[in-house]
């Protein structure tokens, strides 16, 4: 680490710490098999001129579309092909620093090594973008693939809008409070695709958690462990749902006024 650019910047390292954290956590639940799953997140406000101005190690990659509001805007990704368990012990190794072009076109690498970022850049650069431009503070981007949510997205029941929602809200009080906005649903787009990216910003202007049909998750949040506590609280109510239809039984949920008394009782938005 003694060359890395981490060595020279505490709060990157922290904010690229929490990054490995989490893609530990994601290896661990056997949410990230092979090199599944990307990490994406801003750290252009924690970055100054020495950071910005790094020379680069590749120049010009094109990201395939304008995306203006990231311009000049630089982030940490996890490399493609690149393993999440690889990544929590060596973050710097297995993903990348890059900076996009101020007129949002395309991007350099510029630390440490020539690690090119996931294969889904341009559908995390998308969604970044498309925050940026709300004015959101939202940093960090995931995607991953919890077992039971993604098989939750192969009945065609779950996937009319708010129907799971409204069921992962039932099984357990707190992910009514703590995931309020509940999940969209995208219908099954090829991964890495602008169409995949353009039909999650859709959703995210009334999620934070996207459900992608077939396929996995993506949410977004003020940093990459918020973005994952999400997640992992609505696995959590799918295992509880899963586990009860297991046992041979339906499980009854909260009603709704009893999800109506959260709403209330924690002020939240739906």
């Amino acid at each position: 680490m003694t060359n890395s650019v981490l060595a020279k910047f505490p709060m990157l390292a922290n904010r690229i710490g929490e990054v490995a954290e989490v893609a530990g956590y994601l290896w661990q639940k056997g949410w990230a098999e092979r090199n599944g799953g990307n990490i994406t997140v801003n750290i252009s406000d924690i970055a100054d001129d020495s950071l910005r101005n790094l020379p680069p190690l590749v120049a010009g990659i094109p990201i395939g579309r304008p995306l203006s509001n990231i311009g000049g805007q630089l982030f940490y990704c996890k490399g493609t092909n690149k393993r999440m368990r690889d990544l929590s012990r060596a973050p710097m190794q297995h993903g990348s620093i890059v900076r996009i072009a101020t007129d949002g076109l395309s991007y350099d690498i510029i630390a440490d090594y020539p690690v090119k970022p996931t294969s889904e850049m341009a559908s995390h650069m998308s969604i970044h973008d498309y925050l940026l431009g709300k004015g959101s503070s939202y940093k960090a981007v995931l995607h991953t693939h919890p077992i039971d949510l993604v098989a939750m997205t192969h009945h065609r029941e779950f996937l009319q809008k708010d129907v799971l929602s409204r069921l992962l809200w039932s099984m357990i009080p707190e992910t009514r409070a703590f995931c309020p906005r509940g999940v969209g649903i995208v219908p099954y787009a090829l991964p890495g695709s602008f169409a995949l990216a353009d039909a999650t910003i859709r959703e995210l202007s009334d999620y934070d958690v996207v459900l992608w049909e077939k396929h996995g998750v993506c949410a977004v949040g003020e940093n990459i462990m918020e973005a994952f506590d999400m997640v992992d609280t609505l696995s959590k109510s799918a295992q509880i749902y899963l586990t009860a239809k297991g046992m041979g039984f339906v499980p009854e949920g909260m009603t709704d006024a009893q999800m109506e008394e959260m709403k209330v009782a924690f002020h939240l938005p739906k």
